[in-house]
């Protein structure tokens, strides 16, 4: 399949994971794709050469999603080297570990300014160049089940995954008159390394999953699926939605049964 034939897509923070996952698959159907990472550039190129080893097109722009400076330099570079962006995934994020009352101040502006203020100014500065070229580009941003559930000690990124929803639709409305579209894809527990890392118990892990109605954790490429679908023209009618992604996690009872 050939989707995304001659189009420039962003993937911010697919250096490994579900960026990485979704940078290759958009590649492979043929999109130019600008591969972000923030210090991984060995992940990076990875998934560049691995895209390159399958006859796609991909380079790597380095950008901290955190930094305004950083978004504006990533912006402008990918136009330069690629044209104007007509899909742009939000995939980068901070994940802080901390009880609410331990959460400082200084750590809760540093997951806010990479999990929120770095996607709107990002969104924006490529919608911006979108409107102006008349591309009916396509935004998508990737949630998270904890949008709508609560664990301990994850306060900062629930809450700025809950700013990402209600963003998602307000952009949605307010993009739809210039043709382009805005969802966010909400995984659940995919077996990504930051998820591993924050539970490397494989007793723990084996409790965790045994409590997802689908009976495991997610891979990477099966939320990579869902990103390509809600950016994909089959998708054209799909406009401020939150697709959960998540083996039914998010229907569950608050305990077990």
């Amino acid at each position: 399949m050939t989707r995304f034939a001659d189009q420039t897509v962003i993937v911010t923070g697919a250096s490994r994971g579900i960026g990485a996952a979704t940078a290759k698959a958009f590649a492979a159907e043929g999109a130019r794709v600008a591969v972000n990472y923030r210090r991984d550039e060995s992940g990076a190129l990875a998934t560049r050469e691995a895209i390159a080893a399958a006859g796609g097109v991909a380079k790597i722009f380095q950008a901290d999603v955190g930094s305004m400076t950083d978004v504006e330099r990533l912006a402008d570079a990918v136009r330069d080297s690629f044209g104007t962006t007509s899909i742009l995934v939000n995939n980068a994020a901070m994940i802080d570990r901390s009880s609410f009352l331990d959460v400082t101040l200084e750590d809760f502006e540093a997951v806010w300014h990479a999990n929120v203020r770095g996607v709107f100014q990002l969104s924006q500065r490529v919608a911006a160049d979108m409107v102006v070229e008349g591309i009916p580009g396509v935004i998508v941003h990737i949630s998270s089940i904890l949008a709508r559930l609560a664990v301990p000690s994850r306060t900062a990124y629930i809450a700025s995954k809950g700013a990402i929803e209600g963003l998602t639709r307000a952009m949605a409305i307010d993009l739809a008159p210039h043709g382009i579209r805005v969802n966010a894809v909400a995984p659940g527990l995919i077996a990504t390394e930051a998820l591993l890392a924050g539970m490397p118990d494989p007793e723990v892990q084996e409790a965790v999953q045994s409590y997802i109605p689908g009976g495991r954790f997610g891979r990477p490429e099966e939320l990579m699926a869902a990103i390509l679908f809600a950016a994909s023209p089959e998708a054209s009618y799909l406009n401020g939605a939150v697709v959960p992604v998540d083996a039914g996690l998010g229907g569950r009872e608050a305990g077990p049964a």
